[in-house]
């Protein structure tokens, strides 16, 4: 293939076809010569020269141009390229790689010869698929399909992303006769994605500490960047909660059983809703009753249109009441 067009969001995939493209032309001509340029900076003219010349070793030559969709904006490098395409030098491969693209003609041209691959991370299911065969066929480790499950769940499917985690993962765990990564070695191992950890404000606020509720929001907020609107939703479904809660010890149901299934509760949360907040709060507490209507229905378009305030530390309100956050 004279020409090869790689693209997309997915530069695990980029790695991995630029690898076997190399792979694949020192298997047809033996040595290569492999030269890289910058797309958004070279030159139509140095381009053009490195793929007619010969090189000094009479070698077949590999020319890389990264960031290619920059290469293709300049003036006057579309058309120049769409004819080198209809008439490619036999002595060179040009491999051209961008995260974004704009197909055209140019693209037309590269199929008649070549290929134009497009790299787009796979859907969950794919994902944890691959998860399972890339750890075995890497490691030598099996990966239990409801650890690839959560490890997709924490990481999302960028497969940038997952190789590490799982050369970390089967590092921790490649011992033993038959070795494999369990749903536990990756809660263990694995850090929560910023969907997971806006939930953690949840427990601070139940245990009725102020100080450590404030710190977690202060973490999750400026550090982990946990998206604010997922906060904000965090802490109305535990209002919700409680208010659920305290309905139901109203109406003579108590005991964990009685709240776990309606309001989805499980564990140590479910103890501490039924035993302690939902009892001080009674349902006819309500949060309006102790935050203005006003604040809450700006945090609430804040929330909405990505304006969410500074909590109090970074507002350089060190001595402020937490609740002014």
């Amino acid at each position: 293939m004279p020409i090869v067009i790689v693209h997309g969001p997915e530069l695990f995939l980029h790695a991995e076809y630029t690898r076997r493209l190399i792979e694949s032309l020192k298997e047809t001509h033996g040595e290569i010569e492999q030269f890289t340029f910058d797309g958004s900076t070279t030159s139509l003219s140095v381009v053009l020269d490195e793929l007619r010349s010969y090189g000094l070793m009479q070698s077949h030559k590999l020319v890389v141009i990264d960031n290619a969709s920059e290469f293709m904006k300049a003036a006057g490098n579309r058309p120049a390229m769409e004819r080198y395409a209809a008439d490619p030098m036999s002595e060179a491969t040009l491999l051209m790689r961008s995260r974004e693209w704009r197909p055209g003609n140019f693209d037309k041209a590269v199929k008649k010869t070549g290929t134009v691959i497009k790299c787009e991370p796979p859907g969950d299911a794919a994902a944890e698929q691959w998860c399972v065969a890339r750890v075995e066929k890497v490691h030598q480790v099996r990966l239990d399909p409801s650890a690839a499950r959560l490890l997709v769940e924490r990481i999302g499917t960028s497969l940038s992303r997952l190789d590490p985690e799982l050369s970390k993962l089967a590092s921790a765990c490649g011992t033993g006769a038959e070795p494999v990564i369990t749903r536990e070695a990756v809660i263990e191992l694995v850090g929560l994605g910023r969907e997971e950890q806006a939930w953690l404000i949840q427990e601070p606020i139940l245990a009725g500490n102020r100080a450590e509720a404030i710190k977690t929001l202060q973490s999750l907020y400026d550090v982990s960047r946990a998206p604010s609107v997922l906060l904000m939703w965090a802490c109305l479904d535990l209002a919700r909660k409680l208010n659920e809660a305290a309905l139901l010890l109203e109406q003579g149901h108590a005991g964990c059983r009685a709240f776990a299934r309606p309001l989805q509760l499980w564990g140590p949360a479910a103890r501490t809703v039924a035993s302690a907040a939902a009892k001080r709060l009674g349902s006819q507490t309500n949060l309006g009753s102790h935050v203005p209507r006003s604040l809450l229905s700006e945090l609430d378009r804040r929330a909405k249109t990505g304006r969410m305030p500074p909590t109090v530390r970074r507002a350089g309100l060190p001595g402020g009441d937490p609740t002014d956050s």
